[in-house]
């Protein structure tokens, strides 16, 4: 089986060890579970890293709290699964073209740059509430990953002439190759240099 009937996953390659058990390649023509793994607890980890990330697709935006300083929001695509796996077979398309690699490689590769290793954490002792710094479970490294290249793709062609699919494509691109031009590089580096101040 290959993904959307194109790429193999049999090849692609984890660098980093740590995200293997929360990086699923399974393959399936359309990634799509129809929620069958949504009340069972952790099981993000059993659904495919390309049908998770056309899950963020479906986000509708950031929500009432300010990314970096502004607001990102959606594409109003909340619940249109179809749309949201079309808008990533042809990010796909885009990658496989510009790049000549296989797009789930480097999807693979643009999640292991873009989660932050360290974060932090609020603590209340006496009524004295301050930051603490604290690791990243990697799943959580996982979906922070995932969630700011969908918002990425929001920021970069909400109102604009660019599309849904080339700003994801260009997200994943920018991404993998770790570029600071990439909106999840740098929210990523963001949160580390407030973690590390916080130590």
């Amino acid at each position: 089986m290959l993904v959307f009937g194109k790429y193999e996953t049999n090849e692609v390659q984890l660098a980093d060890s740590t995200l293997g058990n929360y990086i699923n390649l399974e393959t399936k023509k359309f990634p799509h579970t129809f929620g069958r793994l949504a009340k069972k607890r952790f099981s993000k980890a059993e659904i495919s890293i390309v049908e998770r990330l056309v899950n963020k697709v479906m986000r509708s935006g950031q929500g009432k709290r300010k990314l970096s300083g502004k607001y990102i929001r959606g594409r109003g695509g909340t619940g249109k699964k179809i749309q949201a796996m079309q808008i990533v077979e042809r990010a796909f398309d885009i990658v496989a073209k510009e790049t000549k690699q296989n797009p789930i490689q480097v999807l693979v590769k643009a999640i292991e740059n873009a989660g932050a290793r360290e974060d932090i954490t609020r603590i209340k002792r006496g009524g004295i509430s301050y930051t603490v710094s604290v690791d990243v479970a990697p799943l959580k490294r996982v979906d922070e990953s995932l969630k700011n290249i969908a918002l990425a793709a929001f920021a970069s062609s909400f109102n604009k002439k660019v599309s849904a699919e080339e700003a994801l494509a260009r997200e994943l691109i920018l991404a993998s190759k770790e570029d600071n031009a990439s909106f999840s590089i740098k929210r990523r580096d963001e949160v580390e240099r407030i973690a590390k101040s916080s130590r």
